[in-house]
């Protein structure tokens, strides 16, 4: 359930998402945790393309499917890697558009991020990780309305998600992209209880959002730094709301 409390265990092992659960791409999983299951809308709707788009990006540094390089006054630039396409079609519709040159990351949100909200929420509906119902208000008028599966996947990735900024479980690339990237959406505060709104937790944030995601093997540095790199720039475009 949502609000229930994950207490660490003494081997700070990590929640099982792979355990009958096949990998999702990162804006997959940030969309289903943005979802809030007691109002059924889907939070920081204002930020929402920026963080998809930010996504699917983290997803291609983890595929090792692009690289960045310094765009000088213009920031983090992104380019794809030759022959080197990913077989998830809208990975690859973003890998295409960086193929034609290196972009600046606020560019690539501005245009990618747009036109995902609703091919990401299909997936997810056709999975049954939320449904979509039809209702009617004043007795005629037919709304739709977004309400939670069964599968049990958001629950999953909102602890996992805990481990991470609570108990400071050391996180993989892709729990960190996760996490720094739902921090950078703004909307954090909204988990609270499931995830308190405390300094620690924001500075655990903070931390993850400037790529400090631990150590890891030699063979996964390379990508985790190009990852890491593109989540920091997508949450320094703006993402993260400035008070």
């Amino acid at each position: 359930m949502d609000g229930e409390h994950r207490e660490p265990c003494a081997s700070h092992r990590r929640p099982a998402l792979g355990d009958g659960f096949r990998e999702e791409s990162l804006a997959e999983d940030l969309l289903l945790l943005l979802f809030q299951p007691r109002s059924g809308t889907i939070a920081g709707e204002g930020t929402l393309f920026y963080v998809l788009a930010g996504a699917i990006l983290a997803d291609l540094g983890l595929g090792g499917h692009v690289r960045t390089g310094s765009g000088g006054v213009k920031g983090l630039t992104v380019e794809a890697v030759a022959d080197s396409p990913p077989s998830d079609h809208l990975l690859r519709d973003t890998w295409e558009y960086l193929a034609e040159k290196p972009r600046g990351v606020q560019t690539v949100l501005a245009a990618r991020g747009p036109a995902l909200r609703e091919p990401l929420l299909d997936r997810l509906i056709e999975r049954g990780e939320l449904r979509r119902r039809t209702r009617k208000t004043l007795g005629f008028i037919k709304t739709s309305v977004l309400e939670a599966g069964d599968s049990g996947r958001r629950s999953l990735l909102l602890a996992d998600v805990r481990a991470v900024l609570v108990d400071e479980v050391g996180p993989t690339p892709r729990s960190a992209a996760r996490a720094a990237l739902l921090y950078g959406s703004g909307t954090l505060p909204q988990f609270d209880p499931d995830i308190p709104w405390t300094s620690p937790v924001i500075a655990r944030a903070e931390e993850l959002k400037d790529g400090n995601w631990g150590a890891k093997g030699t063979a996964q540095a390379v990508t985790r730094t190009v990852t890491s790199s593109i989540v920091s720039s997508v949450v320094a475009a703006g993402v993260l709301p400035r008070n």
